[in-house]
Formats: structure tokens, C-alpha cells, sequence
């Protein structure tokens, strides 16, 4: 009797264990999968420099004949045409910061001289930092102010970034709050960056440097464009296995097993040449 006892007791510690060990799974389990590692983009906001900021055509030139600052030749120059360089101190964050009274516990960086980057660039470390503090919030602030890198030299190189940018700015306020889930715009899925600085050419694409009459200015080199088109092949080419079902993976599988069959090794450029001849249709698979 007391041997069958002692049997039942084993028997019946070893099975409450073995339950505490599951219930204690369980809840492992569950507390994993309900933490959120999702990025909503609950709202946004653009903001367009009021109408008495607008400088007319008519107002530049009139203006800079009148400073004479500027040659005759990059003027006209600069009529014919008609990024983020701005690094203020306070900077904008510790001017948000004291304007509306945020918490001591606030994390701010200040992303600054980066062009027009700096946005991809808040979103993809927003991002991270979401996943590192939870239930939280993020308020990211993309702005641009030409005014004080103004170039007041000769150089058309340099005299672009007069003509082509402008003054503006826009707001994302981004959650990982699963409430924040259902009232949310936009979900964040991927984010593919890619970085060319270790090439020459791309690196000196855009570059602030002194011309030859000490004047400062932001340099944009003729291999701009097919740099930019390089690193979007390539973005491009990254983005393509996230997001293109497995059909269009394997159309253009198959696509590029016929172009490659087609190749002659002797004939330059003969890939570029024939591969546009199989298309993936990438836009039809994005839903706006």
C-alpha cells in the first residue's frame, strides 16, 4: 500500500510538472506573438510656405541685380532652370522640443546635411528604434530651407541647387501601439535602402565644396541621373523578391532564362539590350 502510494505521488508530481511546464509554454508563446513589431503611420502632414514667401521670377532678378552679388550670366542662367543642407543651431529638434513642452524622456536626433535621404533615412532609424522601445510613438520631421546655402558664385554646376530646390516640409507621426492598429493610414511592410558612397562616382555626385573664387557651394555632377538610376535598379532589385508574388518571381525567372539563352558573349550591352523585352508588371502587385 505505502509502495503504491509513493507511486501515485511520483506519478502525479511528474504530471503537474509537466503541466506547469506547458501552461508556462503557452504563455511564452502567447506573450511573444502579441508583441507588436508592426510600424503604422497613423497621420501626416505637409506644410507649404504661405503665399507672402513666394518670390516671383520678376522679384530674384530684380533682387540680385540690385545686390550685385551675382554675374549677369548666372542670373540668366538660374531664370532659365526655375537638399536638406539645413543644420540650424538649436536644431529643430530641441526647438520642437522647448515649443511644445515634451517630456525630459524624449529620444531626439537631428539628422542634418544628408539631401534628400535625410526622409528615408528618419524613417528607416524610426523604425528601429520602434522596435526597440515598445509601445511608443515617433514623430518624424522632413523639412527643407534653401535660403542659408544659398550659392552666390558662377558656377552652373553649383547654380542648380539655387534653381531646382525649394522651402517646405512635411510631419509623420509613426506608432507600434497595437490599438493604434485600426485607426492607422498605412502599415510599414519594407524598407530597402541602398547606400553607393564606396563608388567614386556616386560619391562625388553631390558635393559641397569652394569653387575656384572661394564661394560655397553644393555641386550636382552630370553622373547624377544615372547614379540615381543605379541605385534604383538596385532598390529595385531588392524590393522585387518582398513584394512580387510568387508568379511574377517566376515569369521573370523564366524571362531571364530566355534572354540569357538568346545572349551573344561577343555583343556589348546585351543583357540591357534584351531584357525590357520581358517586363514584370511591379506596379500591378502594389495596392494604393
Amino acid at each position: 500500500m505505502v509502495d503504491l502510494f509513493r507511486t501515485l505521488f511520483v506519478t502525479d508530481s511528474s504530471t503537474n510538472l509537466l503541466l506547469l511546464a506547458a501552461i508556462a509554454l503557452i504563455i511564452s508563446i502567447y506573450c511573444f506573438s502579441s508583441r507588436s513589431n508592426s510600424v503604422y503611420l497613423i497621420d501626416f502632414s505637409c506644410y507649404l510656405p504661405p503665399d507672402h514667401l513666394r518670390v516671383p521670377p520678376a522679384n530674384f532678378i530684380e533682387h540680385t541685380e540690385i545686390s550685385g552679388n551675382l554675374e549677369r550670366e548666372a542670373i540668366d542662367f538660374q531664370v532659365k532652370l526655375g537638399k536638406s543642407l539645413f543644420c540650424p543651431t538649436p536644431s529643430i529638434t530641441a526647438t520642437l522640443i522647448n515649443k511644445f513642452g515634451f517630456r525630459s524622456n524624449v529620444k531626439s536626433i537631428s539628422l542634418s546635411g544628408m539631401g534628400c535621404s535625410a526622409g528615408l533615412l528618419s524613417i528607416s532609424l524610426a523604425k528601429d528604434l520602434l522596435k526597440v522601445h515598445k509601445n511608443s510613438i515617433a514623430l518624424v520631421l522632413s523639412m527643407e530651407a534653401v535660403t542659408p546655402n544659398g550659392y552666390e558664385g558662377k558656377s552652373k554646376s553649383m547654380l542648380l541647387a539655387n534653381a531646382l530646390f525649394r522651402m517646405g516640409g512635411a510631419a509623420v507621426l509613426l506608432s507600434n501601439k497595437k490599438q493604434d492598429k485600426h485607426k492607422a493610414k498605412y502599415k510599414l511592410q519594407h524598407l530597402v535602402r541602398t547606400h553607393l558612397g564606396s563608388n567614386d562616382q556616386s560619391y562625388q555626385s553631390v558635393f559641397q565644396e569652394p569653387d575656384e573664387d572661394g564661394f560655397v557651394g553644393v555641386s550636382l555632377s552630370r553622373a547624377l541621373l544615372h547614379v540615381a538610376g543605379n541605385a534604383l535598379r538596385i532598390n529595385m532589385s531588392n524590393l522585387g523578391p518582398l513584394v512580387l508574388p510568387y508568379s511574377e518571381q517566376l515569369q521573370y525567372a523564366c524571362a531571364a532564362w530566355k534572354c540569357i539563352s538568346t545572349l551573344d558573349p561577343n555583343e556589348r550591352n546585351a543583357w540591357s539590350d534584351r531584357i525590357h523585352l520581358y517586363p514584370v508588371e511591379i506596379p500591378d502587385v502594389f495596392d494604393h
